[in-house]
């Protein structure tokens, strides 16, 4: 009688849900639909500034994804992106897919929050831990992860848009489950994708509010101090929420940066030897340019 009951329960909150979820999707809108010409160019500025032209050569080459969305107006975000839709090899990046899936499971009362899972979801993401990464896709199942990202309600895999987040193996070294279908990519993103991810995380579409924030929690707090942690550390109450990713030549950032008088998403992802440097000065620059857009001085 018990295990009907919490059955029916689970139906009725995965119900609700998802009706709330319906009814938030018309409060905000598509970032697809919210590409700015004045903030591209703004950003397209800014690099060019940083930047030298090797730098563009590796954009021209394909090497280079970005996209900032300025959320400092949750429901009116602008987007401006380089190579926004090109999917890349993103190393650790994806594990947070595997955060996304573990909450789904967690929301749907097929696993439970307790100790031993937060301090091993916290660990994957902040220390960005292979083992706890691989306990948790073990958890999850990686089919139920890949169904998951692939669904109707959050499209963050899509070959109509060249892809997305994709986890084809475990984070163990071991065999690969599944490529991803259009690239043959076992870790991969985009940077549009990504973004949306974050989106959807701080609009509380993911999952319920309550998970939402216990994700945005994990993803606070970087252990790693390098790429976008460095390049703000001087800055003034800089919060970030993030998740990198590197491996050899392949190096990726992402996350939702919270200053005084702005807020925005920066997703990048680099094919360089020197990509880790670069993506340092990226938020630089990237966060001097919301800065003169919106001055803390308001």
């Amino acid at each position: 009688m018990w295990k009907i009951s919490f059955f029916l329960i689970s139906i009725i909150l995965f119900s609700l849900f998802s009706f709330t979820t319906a009814v938030a999707d018309r409060k905000y809108p598509s970032l697809r639909d919210r590409s700015d010409p004045l903030f591209e160019q703004a950003l397209e500025g800014a690099l060019r500034a940083e930047f030298g032209l090797e730098f563009w050569k590796m954009v021209e080459a394909r090497k280079a994804s970005i996209v900032v969305v300025d959320i400092t107006d949750l429901r009116q975000p602008l987007v401006a992106g380089i190579n926004a839709d090109e999917m890349m090899y993103a190393a650790s990046l994806p594990k947070i897919a595997i955060l996304l899936g573990a909450f789904v499971q967690i929301e749907n009362g097929k696993m439970m929050l307790d100790e031993t899972t937060r301090t091993a979801l916290t660990r994957m993401i902040r220390n960005s831990s292979n083992e706890a990464a691989t306990d948790m896709l073990q958890r999850v199942g990686i089919a139920n992860l890949a169904e998951i990202l692939q669904s109707d309600r959050l499209r963050l895999y899509d070959p109509k848009f060249n892809g997305g987040l994709w986890v084809g193996r475990d984070y163990s070294g071991g065999p690969n489950w599944k490529r991803d279908p259009l690239h043959n990519i076992s870790h991969g993103a985009t940077a549009m994708q990504v973004a949306r991810f974050y989106y959807l995380l701080v609009t509380d579409r993911l999952v319920s509010a309550d998970l939402g924030k216990e994700m945005r929690e994990m993803l606070s707090k970087p252990a790693l101090q390098h790429k976008f942690v460095k390049g703000l550390k001087a800055r003034p109450r800089a919060e970030i929420y993030r998740k990198s990713g590197t491996w050899q030549r392949f190096h990726a950032d992402s996350g939702v940066i919270v200053r005084e008088k702005h807020k925005y998403i920066i997703v990048a992802m680099a094919e360089h030897s020197r990509g880790a440097d670069e993506l340092t000065q990226l938020i630089v620059a990237v966060d001097d340019m919301m800065e003169r857009m919106r001055p803390s001085s308001q």
